[in-house]
């Protein structure tokens, strides 16, 4: 196991400098709200239902502003991670967003050509690539960011998978202003992150600390509320940047199937980490089961902890705790001994398909 106080032989590990692409999500996502403040969008009336369009971060992206809005936005969301729009979304009243980093994925790509065919309203979201060709050829309304020059690596844009198309929302009408809420979550992911960064000592580092609990443990990331697209993003990040299995879970679902899988195989259960997002803009029924159900678990003998979300607002908890998984991710990474930024499995995938199509 690397030794996380030692920071200085972090760059040995991180060749693309991903920890800098972490401490940069308060400012990307504050500057992603000025960039989308100066990008085209057609006045759009009558719309019944909004598909956002996406794999990976950008569906990730997707997740967040659903559960974001979802008190706030009379119209239904749905994240679409496939080849195929459902029967129901068809005509001006269905705005399609649709979100490729690179521009390259072909579901989103397969999503577009289908909106076209409907007549949906429809706006791309990408850095340029496939899609925005396909925006330009058909009219689609297209917003493009540039990538990082820091890193290629497509999970590192998460300011831009959620900040745009809450932006596309807020200028339509379609949700309150949340400038005020988006300076909060900027702020308490700046606060946070003082206690974060690589210099400092694991015993005043939260994230260093639980990455030396998660180390050699299969990894299940529960939440509820707007807290459950965390614990998938933390999910993600795990498997992308750490490369180690993990799992999220839903509460209060979790609570009528998952809680009984704690016997068997017995040898495996010590094994294993359940980490616990808590935040008090949560229900209150759920905030008593996520302390029920960790209750539960522990005493079955499995390794449990809680992870609490900074700030007053739902949106600042979100990105908190989005934050502090990012960190958690990149430090068991390094525990591991592993360069948290290459995600050869996932390419190589990608460039089959790409052949085979």
């Amino acid at each position: 196991m690397m030794n996380l106080d030692d920071h200085e032989v972090f760059a040995a590990l991180d060749g693309e400098n991903l920890l800098a692409e972490i401490e940069s999500l308060p400012d990307q996502l504050a500057a992603t709200w000025g960039l989308a403040q100066t990008l085209d969008l057609p006045a759009w009336r009558g719309l019944r239902q909004v598909v956002i369009a996406g794999m990976g971060v950008s569906a990730l992206g997707g997740d967040l502003l659903a559960a974001y809005a979802a008190s706030l936005c009379a119209l239904p969301v749905i994240v679409l991670r496939d080849y195929t729009l459902p029967a129901w979304a068809y005509g001006p009243e269905t705005l399609v967003i649709c979100a490729s980093y690179a521009g390259y994925t072909e579901e989103v790509l397969a999503i577009l050509e289908q909106a076209v065919g409907r007549s949906c309203r429809f706006l791309t979201i990408t850095t340029g690539g496939l899609l925005a060709e396909a925006a330009r050829q058909t009219g689609a309304t297209l917003w493009l960011y540039e990538r990082s020059e820091r890193t290629s690596q497509f999970y590192a844009a998460l300011g831009y998978a959620f900040g745009l198309p809450l932006a596309v929302f807020a200028r339509l009408g379609l949700i309150p202003d949340p400038v005020a809420e988006l300076a909060e979550a900027v702020a308490s992911m700046r606060a946070q992150q003082v206690t974060l960064g690589a210099a400092v000592p694991i015993r005043l580092n939260e994230a260093k600390r639980l990455a030396g609990q998660c180390l050699g443990r299969w990894l299940t990331v529960w939440g509820s509320d707007h807290l459950v697209p965390v614990a998938r993003y933390w999910k993600a990040q795990l498997n992308l940047i750490a490369k180690t299995p993990a799992q999220f879970e839903a509460l209060p679902e979790g609570d009528h199937n998952t809680l009984a899988g704690v016997s068997n195989p017995a040898g495996m259960l010590g094994n294993t980490m359940m980490l616990f997002l808590r935040g008090k803009s949560c229900q209150p029924r759920n905030q008593l089961r996520v302390n029920l159900t960790k209750e539960r678990l522990m005493l079955e003998g499995l390794g449990t902890d809680f992870f609490n979300a900074k700030g007053e607002t739902v949106l600042a908890q979100m990105f908190s705790a989005l934050h502090f998984g990012d960190y958690l991710a990149y430090y068991l990474a390094l525990a591991y001994g592993v360069d948290p930024n290459p995600t050869g499995p996932v390419e190589e995938l990608k460039a089959h398909l790409l052949e085979t199509a």
